[in-house]
């Protein structure tokens, strides 16, 4: 799930309960589990950026721009809140990287920088963009890629300081890189995973007739501070779990009601995106019956998910699920109205999406969402995710499947 989305649907749900919300015994009795978490090495980023300069030698580019933002943090270790000040990378396809910051930043620049300190120091906007164009020259680069999260302006004032270069998107590079995970990524992923079903089997034991949505997403944010992690989740009941995003209607707890939870927590930048979809009380036919069909479409995906088959025909599999137990046919409501899943990792959404028109390959160690979802708008939602990992046998869960509407854990 889109934690925008998550953020301003918890907020809503939530306003109306303050912050003396007494805290669960289920969720007291936690401990921190992130005992044995290993960092990423600097060792590791290094063959990244040697990854890197291969596929940039490959794409015909000199060099690529990062901004702050998880493809900075990926390549150099480096995090750093982003502000109306430039501070940048130039990662060329020879040579060492070379950042561009704003004097103001510098002393505490070189806490953050600790990979290839080569720092030029701006003192304002017009000073960097030229500083970062001469860095560019210097590099001999013609062709530069810019990475998709840099800002029109950084990128509006490079070429202005900079005509003679020719720009284009750095994905072939960046995606290149992130979309395959190391040993150690798929490993963080597991504990991120780990953590998030415990803390969501700790709160739904505090499911209680007349509690709002809010109160539970408080619940799980209060269970993943209490295992050493940060993040937070969308609860929703009812109707409202029909729509994929949530509702900021306010919501309360009925005996029938469907509860719907998403979202996930951050290990090491590492994310987690769990959704489990259950019963209050007792399930009616009907919604035990989208439950089985949405747990097939899973199934159908996971067993689809292999190596050398294409994005597209992961959703395929899912979809033909879902349009064969009469809903759809495409992405029509009732029935599938979104992509089957997305790439995840270092964000909760990053490259490359299992969705109709991908005819990206399946390679080992791409990670992907798995989270068909069937809605019927004015009844219930259901969505089952859990996340998975390519082996060069076929797709891995991080995390065991939902057996039954009333059994939210395997």
């Amino acid at each position: 799930m889109n934690r925008r989305v998550f953020m301003a649907v918890a907020a809503a749900g939530a306003a109306s309960l303050g912050d003396a919300q007494e805290v669960p015994d289920a969720i007291k009795k936690l401990r921190p589990m992130l005992d044995g978490v290993q960092p990423i090495k600097d060792a590791e980023r290094r063959a990244r950026v040697d990854k890197a300069r291969r596929l940039m030698r490959e794409n015909q580019l000199g060099a690529i721009v990062l901004e702050s933002g998880s493809s900075m943090f990926y390549f150099t270790g480096t995090r750093w809140t982003r502000d109306e000040r430039l501070f940048t990378v130039v990662l060329p396809a020879k040579g060492e990287m070379q950042w561009v910051i704003a004097h103001a930043d510098d002393k505490r620049a070189a806490d953050a920088i600790h990979m290839d300190v080569n720092v030029r120091v701006a003192h304002d906007d017009t000073d960097a963009f030229k500083a970062l164009a001469r860095v560019l020259k210097d590099c001999g680069a013609t062709r530069v890629g810019i990475e998709e999260c840099v800002r029109f302006a950084a990128y509006d004032g490079i070429r202005k300081e900079a005509p003679s270069l020719e720009f284009t998107s750095a994905d072939a590079v960046t995606a290149g890189c992130r979309m395959i995970k190391s040993p150690a990524e798929i490993a963080l992923l597991q504990r991120a995973n780990d953590i998030t079903i415990e803390a969501y089997r700790a709160a739904f034991t505090t499911l209680r007739e007349g509690m709002t949505n809010g109160e539970l997403a408080k619940n799980i944010s209060a269970a993943f501070r209490a295992l050493g992690a940060n993040g937070g989740a969308m609860a929703i009941f009812g109707k409202y779990t029909a729509f994929p995003h949530g509702s900021i209607a306010p919501q309360q707890l009925r005996e029938g009601d469907l509860v719907l939870i998403d979202d996930g927590v951050s290990v090491e930048g590492y994310q987690s995106d769990i959704t489990r979809t259950v019963i209050f009380g007792k399930p009616t036919a009907r919604q035990r019956q989208v439950w089985d069909l949405e747990r097939k479409a899973q199934d159908a995906a996971l067993a689809a998910a292999n190596v050398g088959t294409t994005c597209e025909s992961v959703d395929a599999a899912a979809r033909d699920v879902i349009t064969r137990g009469g809903f759809g046919p495409g992405y029509k409501v009732p029935g599938l109205p979104h992509r089957t899943g997305h790439g995840i990792g270092l964000d909760g959404h990053e490259w490359t999406n299992l969705v109709k028109g991908n005819k990206t390959k399946i390679q080992p160690g791409m990670c992907f969402s798995d989270e068909p979802t069937i809605a019927i708008y004015g009844e219930f939602g259901v969505r089952l995710e859990d996340c998975m990992y390519i082996t060069e046998s076929g797709a891995k869960m991080f995390t065991r499947q939902s057996p039954a509407i009333d059994q939210p854990f395997g």
